[in-house]
Order: C-alpha cells, then structure tokens, then sequence
C-alpha cells in the first residue's frame, strides 16, 4: 500500500504484518509513534469515522473494544478502509480536517481508489481481522 506524507510524496510502506501492535505485545520494543489519520467503516458504503492519532493499531483496538465512547461505538465502524502515514502530527491533523469537510462520495472514490473491495485493512497493523457473525439462523 502506499500512503501519502506531510511532504506530499507518495512512498511505499512495508508493515511488519507478524508483530503486534506494541501496546499489547509483551518483550516487543515499542515502535516510534507515527502519526496518521484512519478512515473506518461500519461497513462497504455504510457509516464512516475519520480521525487522526499517532498509535494507529492501539486507536483501532480501542475503537473495537469500545473504549472510546463515541460515533464508532454507537454505529459499530470499526473496519480500517484507509490510512496515510505522515513525518508530523501537524500534517496529519491539517489532512484529517481536509477530509473532514469533503463531500461523501468524495471520501467513498478515496477509499475505493485503492481499497475498492473495502477490505478490513486493520491486520496490517498487527490486529486480528474482525470475527464475523454468522446469519440469524445459524448457518
């Protein structure tokens, strides 16, 4: 995946997909914070959340644990659809508040233009994908 920084380069990253997010791994060094800003989904096309942290895989994880009672809480969006990384928390607040004043449709051609199947991209900062349920019935 390749992200957008502050300088307005695109780089490639590489995530490290077998370790864990470093606020739950024990005898994992901790992992310099990054800032980023996340978009969530509640589902393809349903509810979207944009925000702005620099411990992407622990704001997931509290996101999806409920611990910050808020909008992705109520509407469960706890699907990561899209990331960009930065070099500082300025440039990833001033890109967050970018975002927030566009248009829907606008953020659905940002996520479907590299994420069009709207995958869960939340494993690739060392969570476990989200379990899903099974139908009422069942089956």
């Amino acid at each position: 995946m390749t992200v957008c920084h502050g300088t307005g380069a695109i780089q490639p990253v590489t995530l490290n997909l077998f370790q864990g997010p470093s606020f739950a791994t024990p005898g994992i060094m901790h992992v310099e914070r990054q800032p980023s800003i996340h978009i969530i989904a509640s589902k393809r096309y349903g509810s979207l959340y944009i925000g702005v942290t620099s411990d992407l895989a622990k704001r997931l994880w509290q996101h999806r644990e409920g611990m910050i009672d808020d909008f992705t809480k109520r509407y469960a969006v706890h699907h990561l659809v899209r990331f960009e990384l930065f070099d500082t928390m300025e440039a990833a607040i001033t890109r967050e508040k970018q975002l927030k004043n566009w248009c829907r449709q606008w953020k659905i051609n940002l996520i479907e233009g590299e994420n069009p199947d709207w995958h869960d991209l939340a494993p690739a900062t060392g969570l476990p994908p989200i379990a899903r349920h099974g139908r009422r019935d069942g089956t």
